[in-house]
């Protein structure tokens, strides 16, 4: 249980820094502030959801799908997010396609880095101990 609960907020504060690069990055992708804690969470949630549905269907079909489904929950979870989330937004076809590799990337290597950081730190405590 404690494991999966580091491995959610873990895939949390990779995905809001994974958005917050995004918003950055792109002219015409805008996350209010007061919105930006809801963005992340509903996006978190679909990108969850959606991505252990589509990976079935890429094993049916072509093996060299299977690396795409990350991208394609990644664009439905901002899909979504727009769509429920008034303080979001992104206009045109080049912010959408933008924003969905930006963070997909950027949640790949946030999700990389960022158990690095708090494994190294937890057994330089343990160490300490």
């Amino acid at each position: 249980m404690i494991r999966w609960l580091i491995s959610v907020a873990l895939h949390l504060a990779a995905n809001a820094l994974a958005l917050l690069v995004a918003d950055l990055v792109l002219d015409d992708l805008s996350i209010e502030a007061s919105a930006f804690i809801t963005a992340v969470l509903l996006f978190t949630l679909v990108e969850v959801l959606v991505q252990p549905m589509l990976t079935p269907a890429t094993l049916q079909g072509a093996a060299a799908l299977r690396g795409s489904v990350a991208l394609v929950a990644t664009f439905i979870g901002l899909v979504v997010t727009a769509l429920i989330n008034e303080g979001f937004n992104s206009d045109g076809l080049w912010t959408w396609i933008g924003a969905t590799v930006i963070v997909w990337a950027g949640g790949l290597v946030a999700a990389m880095i960022l158990p690095l950081i708090f494994v190294k730190e937890r057994v330089g405590d343990e160490r300490a101990a």
